[in-house]
C-alpha cells in the first residue's frame, strides 16, 4: 500500500533499518539512528541501482513521488538518473565558482598573453580598470544568472558620472568576457548582444596637436625654457624627434636603447601593434638620452617616477608639463607629437609615406607588404629621422 503522513510520521526507528515502500520502487528507509531517507531502486543498462531523493520531511511525501515520477521519466529515455543528479550537482558547483569577477579576470589574463594579438600593458590597466568598475555591481553574480538588465544597471552607473566614454568601452568589454564565457561553454548567450544603442554616444574628441611650423617653433623654445622637473624636461625635449606613443616614451628602459648603434629596439610586448618597432636615433635625440642616462642609468627605465625607479613615470607627467607651459588640452598632448610628425613629414613632399606609416608604428594588415615595408624603408626612415631632428632645430 501507498504510504500516507500520518504513517510516515508515525513511524518508530528500530535496531535495525527498516523500509516501507510507497509504489514504482520508492521507499522510505528508517535508520536505526531516526533518519527517514526516500530511495528510489531502478535498473538501467541491466544492473541494479539506487537513488537518494532527499531526507523526511524537508522532502515531503508529495515532492519524493513527484521526484520518483521525474526519474522514471529519465530512465524511460535511457537516461541513468544518478549520473544526471551528479552532473547537475557539477554544474551548480561550477556555476557558483564561475561569477563575472571569476571569469573577468581570467579573460583579462589570456589578453596579455595573446601573441601577437594581446593586449599592451598599458592596455591591460585600463581595460581591467574599466571591467573592476562593472564587476562592482555584477562581480559576485554567477555569470549565468546575468540579465541584460543587470549589465545595463552597472554600466549606467557609470554612464550617471559623465563618464560616456568609460561607460561605453566599459559594456564592450562586459561583452568581450560574456563572448569568452560563452566560447569556454560556461555561458549560452552574450546578455549584452541587445544592449546596443542604450548608451549615450559620447562626443569624439582628437588629441590636441601643433600642426603649424610656426606654433611648432614656439613650442619647442617653450619646452628649452621649462622650468620644472629636469627628467620631464627631458621626456618632453625627446618626444617631438621620436614621436612614439606616450606610453612606449614612458616605458623605455635603458637595456632597448644602443647610443653607440644610434637605435632604439621596442619590444612587442611594449607596442600597440603587439610587433617590435625599430626607432633609429637622430644625432640630437642620442645626445638627449645621454644627458638622460646620466641621472637614470645605466639599467632600468629611461623615465623612472619620481616616488621608485622600480615603475616609470605616471602617465600625466608630460601632459602635466604641457599644461604647466600654458598649453590646454585641446591645443597640444603627448600623443600630438605623433601628429605633429605625420603631418609636416607628410607635407614636405620629401618622404615615401610607407617610411612615415612606418615610422609612426602603424599597422599593416598583409604580412608580405609589412616585412616588405619593414626592409625597404629602413634607410630612409635613417635619414628621415635625422632631416625631421634638423627640421626641429630650424622651427626652434
Amino acid at each position: 500500500m501507498a504510504l500516507t503522513d500520518v504513517a510516515i510520521r508515525k513511524a518508530k526507528p528500530g535496531p535495525k533499518p527498516v523500509k516501507l515502500a510507497d509504489g514504482g520502487g520508492m521507499h522510505l528507509l528508517i535508520t536505526p539512528a531516526g533518519g527517514k531517507l526516500w530511495r528510489l531502486k531502478y535498473r538501467i543498462d541491466g544492473r541494479e541501482k539506487l537513488l537518494a531523493i532527499g531526507a523526511y520531511p524537508e522532502i515531503s511525501l508529495g515532492e519524493a513521488r513527484r521526484r520518483r515520477e521525474e526519474a522514471r521519466e529519465m530512465i524511460a529515455l535511457g537516461k541513468d538518473p544518478s549520473r544526471e543528479k551528479r552532473r547537475e550537482k557539477l554544474r551548480s558547483r561550477i556555476q557558483a565558482a564561475d561569477t563575472f569577477k571569476a571569469i573577468s579576470d581570467e579573460f583579462c589574463q589570456k589578453r596579455r598573453r595573446d601573441g601577437q594579438k594581446g593586449w599592451a600593458p598599458a592596455t591591460a590597466t585600463r581595460s581591467e580598470y574599466l571591467l573592476s568598475l562593472v564587476c562592482g555591481s555584477i562581480g559576485h553574480l554567477p555569470i549565468g544568472e546575468i540579465e541584460p538588465m543587470d549589465v545595463l544597471t552597472a554600466i549606467r552607473r557609470i554612464e550617471g558620472k559623465g563618464k560616456l566614454e568609460s561607460a561605453r568601452r566599459s559594456l564592450q568589454l562586459a561583452g568581450a568576457v560574456f563572448r569568452y564565457a560563452v566560447a569556454t561553454a560556461r555561458l549560452a548567450s552574450d546578455p549584452t548582444r541587445d544592449l546596443r544603442g542604450a548608451l549615450t554616444a559620447p562626443t569624439v574628441t582628437h588629441y590636441g596637436a601643433i600642426t603649424d611650423p610656426k606654433k611648432v617653433g614656439e613650442l619647442l623654445r617653450a619646452i628649452d625654457d621649462y622650468e620644472g622637473s629636469g627628467i620631464t624636461k627631458l621626456a618632453l625635449q625627446i618626444a617631438p624627434h621620436v614621436f612614439v606613443r606616450p606610453g612606449e616614451l614612458r616605458h623605455a628602459e635603458w637595456s632597448e636603447i644602443d647610443l653607440d648603434g644610434a637605435l632604439w629596439i621596442i619590444p612587442a610586448g611594449k607596442m600597440k601593434m603587439r610587433k617590435p618597432h625599430h626607432v633609429p636615433l637622430s644625432r640630437q635625440t642620442v645626445e638627449l638620452f645621454r644627458q638622460v642616462r646620466a641621472v637614470t642609468g645605466p639599467t632600468g627605465y629611461v623615465f623612472p617616477s619620481v616616488r621608485t625607479r622600480t615603475r616609470p613615470m605616471s602617465e600625466n607627467t608630460i601632459n602635466a608639463g604641457l599644461r604647466r607651459l600654458g598649453y590646454a588640452t585641446d591645443e597640444m598632448t603627448a600623443h600630438g607629437f605623433r601628429a605633429m610628425a605625420s603631418t609636416l613629414l607628410n607635407d614636405s613632399g620629401k618622404w615615401n609615406p610607407d617610411a612615415i606609416e612606418r615610422a609612426l608604428a602603424h599597422g599593416d594588415t598583409d604580412k608580405v607588404r609589412a616585412a616588405y615595408h619593414r626592409g625597404a624603408h629602413w634607410d630612409e626612415r635613417v635619414a628621415m629621422a635625422q632631416w625631421w631632428s634638423d627640421h626641429l632645430d630650424q622651427l626652434r
